[in-house]
């Protein structure tokens, strides 16, 4: 055989290779990590994914909750996880805080798991009670400014996307209200709903069915334009905070050594699921523009967001422990 069929036949036993381990997995149930409570945009964009990669495979995903001290329980977890493709993270904003908040993860931040790709980008909302005194941004900041620490603010933890968000907010309104964290994004909405807390900036997939079903008031949204589930709350920007600029992320990530052909596969099927129009309609009702990154993409947006982020978690003094 000369070299020229060597190097032909070489190729070819490895595309086969790599066809064969595409087609295989997931030969088992899959369980998608979210490491938050449920109830909120983290738990469901993995919940939306996972039913849509169950019908295209035929193998079953599912989700479990794993919460606990800003989202490094359940992230650990799947950091120290097989990497065969059966256990797999759904991780979101906070993810890139983490190092901003804690002097030692129990992970390699940078290298300990693989990002796999997006499931979608929101906006936030700042959303207060349904019998909150305030009926616009101005109302609340204004109040806010004459009367320091008098008011709160729910968040998914200490350090989550929720926590950070508000304090951006804090700086850009030049006001100062308390913190009061729970242990996730829908937990910090029954606050509010309940009256414990007097505002929560949250994902806006988190925020508009509560808005819609009357149980808290919007008062602003992020992003340049309004959104179509929610036509009548105005912008940052209209409501005369322009500075004030936030996007929520939410992506696949899986164990370090997880099988290139393996992530790939993934990261295929999560963008043909991302294609069906009935889930792309579901998101765009809940103000979510549906992802798709390619691994290598995905791994350079962290980086980037994990430095943006460390920068605000610096400006708002947040100390890492």
């Amino acid at each position: 055989m000369n070299s020229r069929n060597l190097v032909g036949g070489l190729l070819l036993a490895s595309l086969a290779a790599l066809a064969q381990a595409q087609s295989a997995w997931p030969e088992k149930p899959v369980r998608i990590v979210v490491p938050y409570a449920p109830g909120g945009t983290t738990d469901y964009a993995a919940r939306q994914i996972a039913q849509k990669l169950t019908e295209q495979t035929r193998q079953s995903f599912f989700v479990e909750n794993k919460a606990g001290a800003s989202g490094t329980i359940g992230t650990d977890l799947v950091a120290k996880s097989v990497p065969d493709g059966t256990t797999l993270l759904t991780n979101d904003t906070t993810y890139a805080m983490l190092p901003s908040l804690f002097a030692r993860l129990p992970w390699d931040h940078a290298n300990g798991l693989v990002p796999v790709t997006t499931i979608a980008q929101t906006p936030v909302v700042l959303v207060v009670g349904a019998n909150s005194p305030f009926k616009t941004l101005q109302e609340l900041v204004a109040h806010a400014q004459k009367h320091p620490a008098q008011l709160n603010f729910g968040s998914g933890g200490a350090g989550s996307s929720t926590h950070l968000a508000a304090e951006l907010f804090k700086r850009e309104g030049k006001v100062f209200i308390t913190h009061i964290p729970y242990k996730g994004a829908g937990d910090a909405m029954l606050g509010v709903m309940s009256g414990q807390v007097d505002l929560l900036i949250t994902a806006s997939p988190t925020a508009i069915p509560q808005v819609k079903g009357g149980k808290v008031r919007a008062l602003a949204v992020t992003g340049d334009k309004r959104l179509a589930g929610l036509p009548d709350v105005p912008t940052f920007r209209e409501a005369g905070l322009p500075s004030y600029t936030v996007t929520n992320w939410f992506g696949l990530a899986a164990p370090k050594g997880t099988p290139p052909e393996v992530v790939a596969r993934l990261q295929g099927e999560v963008k043909k699921a991302l294609a069906d129009p009935a889930l792309r309609e579901r998101f765009a009702q809940q103000g979510a523009l549906p992802g798709g990154m390619a691994p290598a993409d995905f791994a350079s947006f962290i980086r980037q967001e994990t430095q943006i982020w460390g920068a605000v978690a610096r400006i708002a003094g947040v100390k890492p422990e």
